[in-house]
């Protein structure tokens, strides 16, 4: 299952990944939660919750798309998959009956910088849950590759089928070009087909290293025992080795990780023609990164834009104007960049008022971005969809083992809600100004005729410099 991001984290609501960065070794303990960091480098992580039977579990590892070379594009996510092809103890059918018969769901997802695997399981089942998905991140046996590699083929079949979906790669390509965080995560279908065995070992090998991963679990769990059970299973056999976040720019087992350039941001245009009923739209820009204090303010401010039924996209588009049902703001955090967007899907004869919209919108956004009382509002609905989000065992722990994996502080609710809270209206209005304004904003779509769309964005000044002369927009068929 490739994702665009794993989750989102209940620290901001926006959706973060990427490689992660050293942690200090050693038990640490808060107010509601400890962490252990084994001598091989693998990290562990609970939070207790007394008052529930069951336990979330995961397994996040620091491999992602924006590791792959080009002639990689989709090993990542074909990896994740066959760890559910067996592995050195426990046959694929195996696998699916003992999680069966726990009454758990066994799921993985990909995304640009992360993998993870992950279960819900009643407590008494813990130990069996942990020795069964140890062994299918450690040990995989890359069994029944020429299966598993027609099912992924047949997901990426599907999702060029979905527009909805694939418009958000395509707007990717606009915003970051040719940088590796501007590829799909699912990957190309001339790879998958091309994959073999020694590559997804060799792979494997080199990016599940102890130090790049961390075990998170939140519910009925004692952390003294889980970490028993890690240090039990670890590769390292308790050893030093691997590296601790393995991160762009450092080493694992020998192996050089490149630092990844800076992206270029320029207000691309992309398009891609498909006979569809709609038009799906998005423009986007860069963001911030996720450890960037600001992220606080860009949750409230995507709250405004478009992040909820109340906010100014959702009124005027939908329930104003009736020309869309799906039209939304978000923001992706990564390890050292980021990005903002808008989507809306509307029909052929509504799409230019529809991006007119849009355009007055944005160009109100810059300059008035929230008044007082959407200020209140935008607030407290991030305060609400955290503390409430957190009553789940599963988002406690991909919180943990998300803020971990990325080297996020793993803050309480009250120092989450403190820095919600002092979001004010001149933080928003620098911050809007300097991301939403229209004319910096790449451009796709997907749809039936690219010169319909390329005349609706006029509006939005992103073909001037296509215009220009200069080549920065660009057809893809």
């Amino acid at each position: 299952m490739a994702q665009a991001a794993i989750g989102r984290l209940a620290e901001t609501g926006i959706r973060a990944g990427g490689a992660c960065l050293p942690a200090s070794a050693g038990p640490l303990a808060t107010s509601s939660h400890q962490i252990t960091t084994l001598p091989s480098g693998v990290r562990v992580v609970t939070e207790r919750m007394p008052s529930v039977r069951s336990v979330a579990l995961g397994f996040w590892i620091g491999a992602g798309s924006v590791i792959e070379s080009e002639e990689q594009a989709g090993i990542s996510h074909l990896l994740e998959h066959m760890l559910f092809r067996g592995t050195e103890r426990y046959a694929s059918q195996e696998i699916d009956q003992i999680f069966d018969a726990m009454g758990a769901e066994l799921n993985a997802g990909t995304d640009k910088e992360s993998t993870s695997l992950y279960t819900r399981t009643l407590d008494g089942h813990l130990e069996k849950a942990f020795d069964v998905m140890a062994d299918m991140v450690w040990r995989p046996r890359f069994g029944e590759l020429e299966a598993e590699r027609e099912v992924v083929l047949e997901e990426i079949a599907m999702y060029e089928d979905d527009p909805q979906d694939k418009v958000f790669d395509l707007l990717g390509g606009a915003v970051y070009d040719t940088h590796p965080l501007g590829r799909a995560v699912i990957g190309r279908a001339d790879v998958v087909g091309a994959t073999t065995r020694e590559q997804l070992s060799a792979f494997h090998a080199e990016r599940y290293a102890p130090g790049r991963i961390v075990i998170s679990a939140a519910g009925s769990v004692d952390h003294d025992a889980l970490v028993a059970m890690a240090a039990a299973a670890d590769p390292g056999g308790g050893a030093a080795g691997g590296q601790a976040g393995g991160h762009p720019g450092g080493r694992v087992g020998g192996h050089p990780i490149p630092l990844l350039p800076a992206p270029s941001f320029e207000p691309r245009v992309r398009f891609a023609r498909k006979d569809t009923e709609q038009y799906h739209l998005c423009l986007g820009g860069p963001g911030l990164a996720r450890d960037d204090e600001r992220r606080f303010t860009l949750r409230v401010l995507d709250t405004v834009l478009g992040g909820a039924s109340s906010s100014r996209l959702f009124q005027e588009v939908r329930e104003r104007r009736g020309l869309a049902y799906s039209v939304f703001s978000f923001a992706n955090l990564h390890a050292h960049s980021g990005d903002i967007g808008l989507y809306v899907g509307t029909r052929p004869e509504n799409l230019a008022e529809a991006a007119s919209v849009l355009a007055s919108e944005l160009d109100r956004f810059a300059s008035e971005p929230a008044t007082a009382q959407e200020l209140d509002r935008s607030r407290e609905n991030a305060k609400g969809r955290m503390a409430l989000s957190l009553e789940s065992t599963g988002a406690r722990m991909g919180r943990l083992g998300g803020s971990l994996l990325n080297d996020l502080p793993i803050l309480s609710v009250e120092e989450i809600m403190q820095r919600i809270d002092a979001v004010n209206l001149q933080d928003m209005s620098t911050l809007a100004s300097e991301l939403f304004a229209p004319a910096q904003l790449a451009a796709a779509a997907i749809g039936p005729d690219e010169e319909t769309f390329r005349a609706a964005l006029a509006p939005l000044h992103t073909l001037d410099a296509t215009a220009a002369g200069t080549g920065v927009g660009k057809a893809v068929e």
